[in-house]
Protein backbone atom coordinates (compact mmCIF):
# COMPACT_ATOMS: atom_id res chain seq x y z
CA UNK A 1 0.00 0.00 0.00
CA UNK A 2 2.31 2.61 -0.95
CA UNK A 3 1.83 6.38 0.52
CA UNK A 4 3.04 9.35 -2.26
CA UNK A 5 2.92 12.55 -1.06
CA UNK A 6 3.08 15.57 -4.03
CA UNK A 7 3.60 19.05 -3.32
CA UNK A 8 1.92 21.70 -5.96
CA UNK A 9 -0.86 19.31 -6.56
CA UNK A 10 -4.23 21.57 -7.07
CA UNK A 11 -3.44 21.80 -10.82
CA UNK A 12 -0.58 21.28 -13.89
CA UNK A 13 1.70 18.77 -13.57
CA UNK A 14 0.82 18.03 -9.69
CA UNK A 15 -2.90 17.42 -10.60
CA UNK A 16 -2.17 15.33 -13.02
CA UNK A 17 0.45 13.00 -11.25
CA UNK A 18 -1.89 12.99 -8.42
CA UNK A 19 -4.72 11.34 -11.05
CA UNK A 20 -2.41 8.57 -12.38
CA UNK A 21 -1.22 7.13 -9.31
CA UNK A 22 -4.82 7.43 -7.65
CA UNK A 23 -6.10 3.34 -7.62
CA UNK A 24 -7.49 1.22 -4.29
CA UNK A 25 -4.50 0.70 -2.02
CA UNK A 26 -2.59 3.73 -2.71
CA UNK A 27 -2.52 6.73 0.21
CA UNK A 28 -2.27 9.99 -1.47
CA UNK A 29 -0.81 13.16 0.38
CA UNK A 30 -1.52 16.12 -1.80
CA UNK A 31 -0.24 19.73 -0.88
CA UNK A 32 -0.63 23.23 -2.22
CA UNK A 33 -1.84 26.62 -0.82
CA UNK A 34 -5.27 26.78 -2.70
CA UNK A 35 -7.06 24.63 -0.88
CA UNK A 36 -10.40 24.83 -2.71
CA UNK A 37 -8.57 23.58 -6.39
CA UNK A 38 -6.80 21.09 -3.96
CA UNK A 39 -10.19 19.68 -2.78
CA UNK A 40 -11.34 18.79 -6.31
CA UNK A 41 -8.17 17.31 -7.12
CA UNK A 42 -8.82 14.92 -4.18
CA UNK A 43 -12.12 14.21 -4.49
CA UNK A 44 -10.89 13.22 -8.83
CA UNK A 45 -8.52 10.98 -7.02
CA UNK A 46 -10.81 9.57 -4.52
CA UNK A 47 -13.72 8.61 -6.94
CA UNK A 48 -10.66 6.38 -8.41
CA UNK A 49 -10.00 3.91 -5.18
CA UNK A 50 -7.10 6.23 -3.75
CA UNK A 51 -7.52 7.16 0.03
CA UNK A 52 -6.47 10.76 -0.18
CA UNK A 53 -5.36 13.04 2.67
CA UNK A 54 -5.54 16.98 1.83
CA UNK A 55 -2.56 19.19 3.47
CA UNK A 56 -2.88 22.61 2.83
CA UNK A 57 0.35 24.25 3.97
CA UNK A 58 2.87 26.49 2.56
CA UNK A 59 5.99 24.70 1.63
CA UNK A 60 7.85 27.81 2.32
CA UNK A 61 7.47 27.85 6.14
CA UNK A 62 10.22 25.69 7.04
CA UNK A 63 9.41 25.31 10.49
CA UNK A 64 5.66 24.61 9.64
CA UNK A 65 6.81 22.19 6.66
CA UNK A 66 9.68 20.06 8.85
CA UNK A 67 6.48 19.38 11.42
CA UNK A 68 3.76 18.61 9.21
CA UNK A 69 6.12 16.06 7.12
CA UNK A 70 7.14 14.66 10.35
CA UNK A 71 3.72 14.36 11.41
CA UNK A 72 2.75 12.56 8.27
CA UNK A 73 5.83 10.13 8.09
CA UNK A 74 4.84 8.34 11.63
CA UNK A 75 1.51 8.26 10.33
CA UNK A 76 1.61 6.95 7.30
CA UNK A 77 5.25 6.45 6.46
CA UNK A 78 6.42 8.07 3.06
CA UNK A 79 7.16 6.16 0.28
CA UNK A 80 7.32 8.52 -2.96
CA UNK A 81 7.90 11.85 -2.07
CA UNK A 82 7.39 14.22 -5.16
CA UNK A 83 8.36 17.85 -4.66
CA UNK A 84 6.78 19.38 -7.45
CA UNK A 85 5.76 23.09 -5.90
CA UNK A 86 6.91 25.77 -7.63
CA UNK A 87 6.10 29.42 -9.33
CA UNK A 88 7.73 31.30 -12.52
CA UNK A 89 8.99 34.50 -11.28
CA UNK A 90 9.55 36.96 -13.90
CA UNK A 91 8.62 40.59 -15.31
CA UNK A 92 5.05 41.00 -17.20
CA UNK A 93 6.39 43.63 -19.42
CA UNK A 94 9.42 41.85 -20.57
CA UNK A 95 11.87 44.02 -17.63
CA UNK A 96 14.21 42.20 -15.13
CA UNK A 97 12.06 40.80 -12.77
CA UNK A 98 12.11 42.85 -8.97
CA UNK A 99 13.86 42.25 -6.17
CA UNK A 100 10.59 40.84 -4.36
CA UNK A 101 9.96 38.28 -7.26
CA UNK A 102 13.06 37.04 -7.30
CA UNK A 103 13.46 36.28 -3.82
CA UNK A 104 9.86 35.11 -3.84
CA UNK A 105 10.40 32.73 -6.64
CA UNK A 106 13.39 31.60 -4.79
CA UNK A 107 12.07 30.57 -1.65
CA UNK A 108 9.16 28.91 -3.05
CA UNK A 109 11.31 26.80 -5.97
CA UNK A 110 14.29 26.52 -3.90
CA UNK A 111 13.78 26.89 -0.56
CA UNK A 112 10.49 25.17 -0.30
CA UNK A 113 11.57 22.51 -1.95
CA UNK A 114 14.77 21.83 0.27
CA UNK A 115 11.85 21.93 3.00
CA UNK A 116 10.21 19.31 2.28
CA UNK A 117 12.80 17.32 0.34
CA UNK A 118 15.08 17.71 3.76
CA UNK A 119 13.62 16.00 6.08
CA UNK A 120 12.36 13.51 3.82
CA UNK A 121 15.87 12.13 3.40
CA UNK A 122 16.67 12.19 6.98
CA UNK A 123 13.33 10.07 7.67
CA UNK A 124 13.72 7.78 4.80
CA UNK A 125 17.50 7.47 6.00
CA UNK A 126 16.87 6.57 9.04
CA UNK A 127 14.59 3.24 7.65
CA UNK A 128 16.69 2.94 4.95
CA UNK A 129 13.69 2.71 1.59
CA UNK A 130 12.01 5.60 0.14
CA UNK A 131 12.37 7.47 -3.05
CA UNK A 132 12.31 11.38 -3.40
CA UNK A 133 11.81 13.01 -6.76
CA UNK A 134 12.50 17.25 -7.48
CA UNK A 135 10.86 18.77 -9.82
CA UNK A 136 13.51 21.22 -12.15
CA UNK A 137 13.46 21.86 -15.41
CA UNK A 138 15.34 22.50 -18.42
CA UNK A 139 15.79 25.51 -17.80
CA UNK A 140 18.57 24.19 -15.67
CA UNK A 141 20.93 23.84 -18.61
CA UNK A 142 19.50 26.70 -20.83
CA UNK A 143 18.57 29.36 -18.39
CA UNK A 144 15.41 31.78 -19.51
CA UNK A 145 16.82 35.35 -19.52
CA UNK A 146 13.32 36.46 -18.90
CA UNK A 147 13.20 34.25 -15.65
CA UNK A 148 16.62 34.17 -13.98
CA UNK A 149 15.44 33.41 -10.51
CA UNK A 150 13.07 30.45 -12.34
CA UNK A 151 16.62 29.27 -14.19
CA UNK A 152 18.76 29.30 -11.25
CA UNK A 153 16.21 27.69 -8.56
CA UNK A 154 15.95 24.97 -10.79
CA UNK A 155 19.76 24.69 -11.44
CA UNK A 156 20.20 24.32 -7.70
CA UNK A 157 17.57 21.69 -7.68
CA UNK A 158 19.41 19.51 -10.44
CA UNK A 159 23.08 20.04 -8.58
CA UNK A 160 21.42 19.34 -5.09
CA UNK A 161 19.06 15.99 -6.13
CA UNK A 162 21.59 14.51 -8.40
CA UNK A 163 24.79 14.84 -5.05
CA UNK A 164 21.62 13.52 -2.95
CA UNK A 165 21.07 10.49 -4.95
CA UNK A 166 25.07 9.73 -5.23
CA UNK A 167 25.38 9.98 -0.85
CA UNK A 168 21.39 8.34 -0.55
CA UNK A 169 21.65 5.24 -3.12
CA UNK A 170 23.78 3.03 -0.74
CA UNK A 171 21.56 3.89 2.18
CA UNK A 172 18.25 2.75 -0.11
CA UNK A 173 16.84 5.64 -0.47
CA UNK A 174 16.46 7.02 -4.04
CA UNK A 175 17.01 10.13 -5.50
CA UNK A 176 15.49 11.45 -8.94
CA UNK A 177 15.63 15.23 -10.84
CA UNK A 178 12.92 15.56 -13.32
CA UNK A 179 13.41 18.03 -15.96
CA UNK A 180 10.75 18.94 -18.29
CA UNK A 181 10.48 21.51 -21.24
CA UNK A 182 7.71 22.89 -21.65
CA UNK A 183 3.76 21.77 -20.66
CA UNK A 184 0.23 22.74 -21.11
CA UNK A 185 -0.56 24.22 -17.39
CA UNK A 186 -2.03 27.05 -15.79
CA UNK A 187 1.87 28.16 -14.40
CA UNK A 188 2.82 27.95 -18.56
CA UNK A 189 -0.62 29.74 -19.37
CA UNK A 190 0.76 32.70 -17.64
CA UNK A 191 3.88 33.54 -20.68
CA UNK A 192 1.85 36.18 -22.20
CA UNK A 193 4.80 35.72 -25.40
CA UNK A 194 7.39 33.55 -26.26
CA UNK A 195 7.96 30.18 -28.38
CA UNK A 196 7.16 27.18 -26.19
CA UNK A 197 8.10 24.23 -28.92
CA UNK A 198 7.37 20.33 -28.70
CA UNK A 199 4.98 21.60 -25.62
CA UNK A 200 2.91 18.63 -24.24
CA UNK A 201 0.08 18.16 -22.00
CA UNK A 202 0.25 17.83 -18.35
CA UNK A 203 -1.22 14.24 -18.05
CA UNK A 204 1.59 13.30 -20.86
CA UNK A 205 4.20 14.94 -18.49
CA UNK A 206 2.77 12.80 -15.55
CA UNK A 207 3.11 9.62 -17.30
CA UNK A 208 6.76 10.47 -18.69
CA UNK A 209 7.92 11.39 -14.90
CA UNK A 210 5.70 7.97 -13.52
CA UNK A 211 7.85 5.82 -15.88
CA UNK A 212 11.55 7.52 -15.34
CA UNK A 213 10.47 6.98 -11.44
CA UNK A 214 9.74 3.38 -12.09
CA UNK A 215 12.81 2.90 -13.49
CA UNK A 216 14.59 5.00 -11.23
CA UNK A 217 16.27 7.24 -14.09
CA UNK A 218 19.00 10.02 -12.30
CA UNK A 219 17.64 12.63 -14.77
CA UNK A 220 13.60 12.34 -16.12
CA UNK A 221 14.06 14.80 -19.35
CA UNK A 222 11.72 15.47 -21.96
CA UNK A 223 11.17 15.85 -24.62
CA UNK A 224 14.55 14.08 -25.90
CA UNK A 225 14.97 17.21 -28.66
CA UNK A 226 15.14 20.42 -26.69
CA UNK A 227 17.01 18.16 -23.53
CA UNK A 228 19.88 17.46 -26.30
CA UNK A 229 19.92 21.49 -27.24
CA UNK A 230 19.41 22.47 -23.37
CA UNK A 231 22.41 20.34 -22.24
CA UNK A 232 24.76 21.46 -25.16
CA UNK A 233 23.83 25.13 -25.10
CA UNK A 234 26.74 25.37 -22.21
CA UNK A 235 29.39 23.56 -24.57
CA UNK A 236 28.63 26.53 -27.39
CA UNK A 237 30.06 30.35 -27.77
CA UNK A 238 27.52 32.55 -25.58
CA UNK A 239 26.53 34.38 -28.89
CA UNK A 240 25.23 31.13 -30.14
CA UNK A 241 23.11 30.69 -26.79
CA UNK A 242 22.29 33.96 -27.11
CA UNK A 243 21.04 34.25 -30.96
CA UNK A 244 19.31 30.34 -29.94
CA UNK A 245 17.37 31.89 -26.99
CA UNK A 246 16.12 35.09 -29.06
CA UNK A 247 12.97 33.59 -30.01
CA UNK A 248 12.17 31.89 -25.98
CA UNK A 249 11.70 36.27 -25.23
CA UNK A 250 8.59 35.85 -22.91
CA UNK A 251 6.61 38.34 -21.30
CA UNK A 252 5.15 36.49 -17.94
CA UNK A 253 1.75 37.78 -16.97
CA UNK A 254 2.09 36.32 -13.51
CA UNK A 255 4.04 34.29 -10.93
CA UNK A 256 2.05 31.07 -10.86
Amino acid sequence: MPVILITGASSGIGAALARLYARPGTTLILNARGIERLEAVAEACRTKGANVLVEAFDVSDRAMAGARLRALDAAHPLDLVIVNAGVNGGHPDGAVETEEVAFATMDINLGGALNVALPCVTLMGARGSGQIALVSSLAAYAPLPDAPSYSGSKAALLAHGLALRQKLGPRGVRVNVVTPGYVRTAMGATYKKGWRPLEISADQAAALIARGLERNRNVIAFPWILTALARGAGLVPEWVVRFGMAPFKARIGGTR
